[in-house]
């Protein structure tokens, strides 16, 4: 079953990063690949060029699950306030990941990477920039 979000109830976010999808249904026309159960706010498609990096931020109320499409990126990660050193998953094509909010998080790119973003609050650049905090995570 794919994994079901309530945008408003904290427990049903996933606990763990990387996200194990259902197997896909595939038939002679192709294939149907669920990502997410639930209500959204908005969905991004994002393209990234090779040795790019995207975010070094966090976010004080969205949460994002990004599934990549194509390419490969290097997710850092901590909770806001450590110290410690970030952790960092490679995120293969095929694969989504998931960010809550408070969490400083920061993108490598080390292939041409295509990614599709599904979050709790809208994206348009009013919205996204009254709730976003820029660090320097990597």
């Amino acid at each position: 079953m794919s994994p079901f979000v309530n945008a408003d109830d904290e427990n049903t976010w996933p606990k763990d990063v990387l996200i194990p999808l259902e197997e896909a249904y595939t038939d002679d026309r192709g294939i149907i690949q669920n990502l997410l159960e639930g209500k959204i706010g908005s969905a991004v498609l994002i393209t990234s060029k090779k040795d790019s990096i995207r975010a070094n931020h966090y976010h004080e109320t969205d949460w994002h699950f990004c599934h990549v499409q194509e390419g490969e990126i290097e997710y850092f990660h901590r909770p806001v306030g450590t110290s410690k050193p970030p952790e960092m998953l490679t995120i293969k094509s095929g694969e989504m990941f998931f960010t809550p909010p408070m969490v400083e998080h920061a993108m490598k790119f080390t292939k041409d990477t295509i990614f599709l973003t599904l979050a709790r609050n809208a994206r348009n650049p009013e919205a996204y920039e009254s709730d976003v905090i820029r660090v320097n995570l990597i």
